[in-house]
């Protein structure tokens, strides 16, 4: 095969050197974030495995819930700014559990927002009570309801469970149970200062469109403000124009001009109306922080969960710990690499060399990608993925290996060394393809079939073998023949890596020279 023209190793190094510089440019432009974004188990975070019940006693769970499920939570997170947040499936039916994996959150907010299945609806108020309930004749305290207290229709059973429930109790108060839009409802508000007795609802969580924490113009608390759908909208001027009618609650009067907001089979408001709604808006009004009007606006925003969860183990990881995974993975590549450097700079000499040269080039780009990824799809890199990266640097390795000791067969066939570098690269660049294909395939069933960490392990040994591909075609092989040319290594050198000891006891002198060159020798001879 002729040698490729003298221009052709420089074009593959210009247009590498394009592409090297085209993405550090994107990972290090200014203003923007010019680091890999750290999974869980690198930069600390919480997980939290979560158990599901039907919200109605007895029903199944079906797939279907647990798929609408892990979207709704995964929004909730991503809503919140976080990057690379894992919500996995586990299982399926009534032994599902679902599995939450977020970096750097607080816990207890994590466990607050995954956990709360968020069933907002709207009651007209039916009249205010005192949140203790009376004494019973004995003078001891009457037996407590557990809530929501709920029935068809405001009976006489009704109001003596209603009576019973201890708004005092935190409890009682911290909520969690969904409330059956379709009866009355018997419940507390969140501060524990007020019980309520409320009709069926006129408005449903459904009909939220969406939500957002607002701090209005010279108010002190934050508000989460709500738009409706048109049937919503509807629902809500029909409700607020017949309620604004009626007396005042606490009046003694039933019912009264107030409606409940209720969360979760607790009300976290009870605005009263004084003239119709018209446009399809409220607020939702309590004593929120900024943190916690945002995060209630986050939930409500993307609807409620078809089913209630109990987490069942909380796991916290230190940004110490994951600091510390971090260094060690970094340590151990960094090993593995020195010992592939010294075994190539021993066995091959200046071959070595470019093989090393070829690893920091491929390392560089590695890093380059993974910053714009990490800007542009929130890429995240994770302990599975460091060793992903670590098992390509013996991939890559592997490929300069092939291609060596293809030259050296080619020497030892009595070509010469330009001839070598490109009728070797003929024949290693078949089995460098075959090679990273299988790894390329094994990665992508590995990613297709697996979750978690399993699939950052995948995708990093995916990228890196496609990019050990693009160094050897591009840089490894233009370098090679670009040395191959020069009067240093077709000097025989020992340094070159082609001494005779190396190539079965043949001359290197006649090695180098040919086989039509020996011809003319020995027949001189």
């Amino acid at each position: 095969m002729a040698t490729p023209a003298k221009s052709r190793p420089w074009r593959l190094l210009a247009l590498l050197a394009a592409i090297l510089v085209g993405f550090s440019v994107w990972a290090l432009f200014p203003g923007t974030s010019n680091s890999i974004r750290l999974g869980l188990d690198l930069q600390g975070g919480t997980q939290v495995i979560l158990v599901p019940k039907a919200v109605n006693e007895g029903a199944e769970i079906t797939d279907e819930q647990l798929a609408q499920t892990v979207e709704i939570l995964r929004a909730r997170v991503n809503g919140l700014g976080v990057a690379e947040a894992e919500v996995t499936t586990q299982g399926s039916g009534d032994g599902a559990a679902i599995v939450v994996s977020v970096p750097g959150l607080n816990q207890d907010r994590i466990v607050e927002l995954v956990q709360q299945t968020a069933m907002l609806d709207f009651r007209p108020v039916w009249n205010i009570y005192s949140p203790i309930p009376p004494l019973a004749e004995d003078g001891t305290a009457a037996v407590a309801s557990t809530p929501p207290v709920q029935a068809t229709e405001n009976s006489i059973e009704f109001q003596a469970e209603l009576a019973a429930l201890n708004c005092t109790d935190p409890s009682v108060t911290a909520g969690g149970t969904p409330d059956n839009p379709e009866q009355w409802l018997g419940t507390c508000e969140q501060t524990g200062a007020t019980k309520y007795s409320l009709q069926p609802a006129f408005i449903k969580g459904t009909n939220v469109t969406d939500a957002t924490a607002q701090l209005p113009q010279g108010g002190v608390t934050w508000v989460v403000s709500l738009e409706f759908d048109s049937e919503g909208a509807s629902a809500l001027a029909t409700a607020s124009t017949e309620l604004s009618a009626l007396p005042e609650c606490g009046s003694g009067a039933e019912p009264c001009n107030a409606f409940a907001i209720v969360l979760d089979g607790v009300v976290v408001s009870a605005p009263r109306f004084n003239e119709p709604i018209i446009g399809g808006q409220a607020q939702i009004e309590g004593s929120f922080t900024a943190q916690e009007a945002k995060d209630l606006a986050n939930i409500l925003k993307f609807g409620a969960l078809p089913i209630t969860l109990d987490p069942v183990d909380v796991t916290t990881i230190s940004p110490t710990v994951g600091n510390d995974q971090l260094e060690a993975g970094l340590i151990a590549g960094g090993i593995g690499l020195l010992l592939v450097m010294l075994y190539l700079l021993f066995y091959y000499r200046i071959l070595g060399i470019v093989a090393g040269l070829s690893l920091v080039v491929a390392g560089g780009l590695v890093y380059a990608i993974f910053v714009v990824l990490s800007k542009t799809i929130g890429l995240t890199l994770t302990l599975a993925g460091v060793a992903g990266a670590i098992v390509a640097i013996g991939i890559t390795a592997d490929s300069f290996i092939v291609y060596f000791e293809r030259i050296r067969d080619e020497i030892r066939d009595g070509k010469s060394l330009r001839q070598a570098c490109d009728s070797g690269w003929v024949r290693a660049r078949r089995t460098l393809l075959a090679a990273d294909f299988v790894s390329i395939l094994a990665a992508a069933v590995l990613y297709l079939l697996s979750v978690g960490s399993v699939r950052g392990f995948a995708f990093v040994l995916g990228l890196t073998t496609l990019i050990d591909v693009m160094v050897a075609f591009w840089f490894t092989h233009p370098v090679v023949v670009i040395l191959g040319r020069s009067k240093f290594m077709q000097s025989g050198s020992r340094w070159t890596g082609l001494d005779p000891s190396r190539l079965g006891g043949i001359s290197v002198a006649d090695a180098l020279a040919g086989p039509s060159r020996r011809k003319r020798r020995d027949a001189s001879e």
